[in-house]
């Protein structure tokens, strides 16, 4: 039987596949380089612009951290409230599941009446733009708990804050997570388009701008700082949940590591 590949392994080699390609394709001109800069070229571009992009880049960086701040705190909040409250949660969570279908990108010029066109607007915009897959996520993480889980709790004497901070959250985290994972991409999705419409500074500043001069090397290098920072967001996020949600990896290597049950009617292995 073949064995299956190490995944570490594949995921490293589609990278330096696309690597590759993205630097032999337009050297052998199947793609004109307006199209698609060689690879080289843009690392070249990007190391003589370095100061340029790293000030662009924190200026986004700082927007998205706030965004992230809206996008999560409220959206957990929210989601604790709505998927806790019953009532709430036959009022309001149809309504936040039909918002969540809209695109929220066509709100984005009431966004500039309402907060101008700074970074204010953007963080606004960015926050509620990844505030609804955390509050959905959240919400329906709480509704997933057993209801035995709440039940031994309170058989045992735990009081309210406890069943929340024992009982509660730890079993809803892994859907949380997920929201938290999806809801921050889409902050740094929403930063880095209010970014190309609307703005001064920022990585989607400079990627518009290059864009309209046609400079490809300087727009990819743009795209090149962006793929950095949602892999590095989603690297980060990934590692805290596997540091706060430490019993579902204890409990799948306890289980793998219990032994088999002996079926009804085998015999019993035989004494040494």
């Amino acid at each position: 039987m073949m064995r299956r590949p190490d995944p570490k392994i594949v995921r490293w080699g589609i990278l330096i596949a696309l690597l590759v390609a993205w630097e032999l394709v337009p050297r052998m001109g199947l793609l004109p380089e307006l199209f698609l800069p060689r690879l080289s070229k843009t690392l070249t571009v990007l190391w003589i612009d370095l100061d340029k992009y790293w000030a662009a880049l924190l200026v986004t960086l700082y927007e998205v951290v706030l965004a992230m701040v809206i996008a999560c705190g409220l959206g957990i909040v929210a989601g604790a409230t709505i998927g806790g409250i019953a009532v709430l949660r036959d009022l309001l969570l149809p309504v936040f599941s039909s918002l969540y279908a809209v695109p929220i990108v066509i709100l984005y010029p009431i966004f500039t009446a309402w907060f101008g066109i700074g970074s204010q607007s953007k963080v606004m915009f960015a926050g509620i733009y990844g505030f609804f897959p955390v509050m959905l996520s959240t919400a329906a993480g709480i509704r997933t708990i057993d209801p035995q889980f709440l039940l031994a709790a309170r058989s045992m004497g735990a009081t309210v804050t406890q069943q929340i901070t024992k009982v509660i959250i730890p079993a809803s985290l892994p859907t949380v997570f997920g929201g938290l994972r999806l809801g921050g991409a889409l902050a740094i999705i929403g930063v880095i388009v209010a970014e190309m419409l609307t703005a001064s500074a920022g990585i989607g500043y400079l990627v518009t701008l290059n864009r309209t001069i046609l400079d490809s090397p300087r727009v990819f290098a743009g795209i090149l700082c962006i793929l950095v920072l949602s892999v590095a967001y989603d690297i980060i996020a990934r590692r805290l949940e596997r540091r706060m949600v430490v019993w579902q990896s204890a409990g799948r290597r306890q289980q793998q590591a219990s032994p088999r049950p002996i079926a009804q009617g085998a015999p019993a292995p035989a004494a040494a």
